[in-house]
């Protein structure tokens, strides 16, 4: 079964336009040269965006990611905060061409099913059709353990409330998402609704449907959630997912 692309088409609503607009002619003003092409994911480009709820989600593809300063891109991503109050936050990805055509089932994934092109060539139109098995669930969450542990270590060590809010909705988003790869040999489709991913876990993980919405509940309201107690719970989900993955690894042994 080959996946399909999660966006077919942009449609930007008016109040976001002048944003996505600024922000391409900023990068390409502040890095020129550099970039080759620039892709949004989200609800920005499907037209589904909410003022003061919605954040921008973007991604960037370049010959090679050293030559973007992350410290000036903030600055863009700063100045326009600024001008878009209604816009929660700004996310920029950035990854090389060689990252997209080399490795598929990942960087290529991205680009080509959760993207959409906003300015430059597509590159993801060069990335071979991606076929759903075992083997693409495997280099999809290749660097899953890395961001794990990584937003573990930062939660666990701010003291910074709105820092801890923000965490806790990223860390149970990134879980949510990793066991929906396990279950997307069922669902034949990529997902990117938090609440048909969480229903299409339940439908057909044997984890604990607690955990789940325990997870999802955490996603939807952050701000009154313990941080110890949601540590325990995550730690125990993604040991469900490591051990699903190593015997999906061990089968193809």
């Amino acid at each position: 079964m080959i996946l399909e692309k999660v966006i077919n088409r942009v449609e930007i609503q008016s109040e976001y336009k002048d944003l996505v607009d600024k922000y391409i002619d900023h990068v390409r003003t502040e890095f020129k040269g550099e970039i080759h092409s620039i892709y949004m994911c989200g609800s920005i480009p499907k037209g589904t965006a909410t003022p003061f709820k919605s954040d921008a989600d973007f991604t960037i593809v370049c010959e090679n990611p050293k030559g973007i300063d992350y410290e000036r891109l903030s600055n863009i991503k700063d100045r326009l905060l600024e001008e878009y109050p209604f816009v929660t936050k700004i996310d920029t990805i950035i990854c090389s061409i060689d990252d997209v055509l080399n490795k598929p089932n990942e960087w290529g994934f991205w680009v080509k099913i959760i993207c959409v092109c906003i300015h430059g060539d597509d590159i993801g139109e060069k990335v071979p059709p991606i076929i759903i098995s075992p083997e693409f669930i495997l280099d999809l969450n290749t660097e899953t353990k890395e961001e794990v542990d990584r937003i573990h270590r930062s939660l666990s060590n701010t003291s910074d409330n709105a820092l801890k809010t923000r965490y806790i909705k990223g860390y149970s988003k990134r879980l949510i998402r990793a066991l929906y790869s396990l279950v997307i040999v069922d669902t034949g489709v990529w997902q990117d609704d938090m609440l048909k991913m969480k229903n299409a876990i339940l439908d057909y993980c044997d984890i604990d449907s607690a955990l789940v919405d325990y997870l999802y509940a955490c996603y939807l309201d952050f701000n009154s959630v313990l941080v110890e107690e949601f540590l325990e719970i995550a730690d125990e989900v993604y040991s469900y997912f490591e051990n699903v993955l190593k015997a999906m690894a061990a089968s193809r042994n």
